[in-house]
């Protein structure tokens, strides 16, 4: 069982920055590999971005390439998504998620365990 507490949501203005932090509970947070996803009004659940276990692998959605980061620090079980250049259309809930298998997907159906997500508001 893991237990996934997300952090650092907020309002900021075009342009800005926010670094979302994702905190795990349990021992095994190394046999995880993480992914963010989001959630805007009226949408469905989207994929941001994932990290393999050791945090070599990493894999975007198209929009957010060259302005989202992924990164994780096992020895915190910490996993965060750092982003720059942000936009009105970036607006959602975020919501971090670990699955137990050995590759990296943007499925939502492979995760097994999700936080409750934090608000994110790009606005001027």
């Amino acid at each position: 069982q893991v237990q996934l507490v997300e952090s650092g949501g907020g309002l900021v203005q075009p342009g800005g920055s926010l670094r979302l932090s994702c905190a795990a509970s349990g021992r095994t947070f190394s046999k995880y590999a993480m992914g963010w996803f989001r959630q805007a009004p009226g949408k469905e659940r989207g994929f941001v971005a994932a990290i393999g276990r050791s945090g070599i692998s990493r894999y975007y959605v198209d929009s957010v390439k060259g302005r989202f980061t992924i990164s994780r620090d096992n020895a915190k079980n910490t996993v965060y998504l750092q982003m720059n250049s942000l936009k009105p259309e970036d607006t959602a809930v975020y919501y971090c998620a670990a699955e137990s298998s050995t590759t990296i997907t943007g499925a939502a159906a492979d995760y097994d365990y999700w936080g409750q997500g934090t608000q994110v508001t790009v606005s001027s």
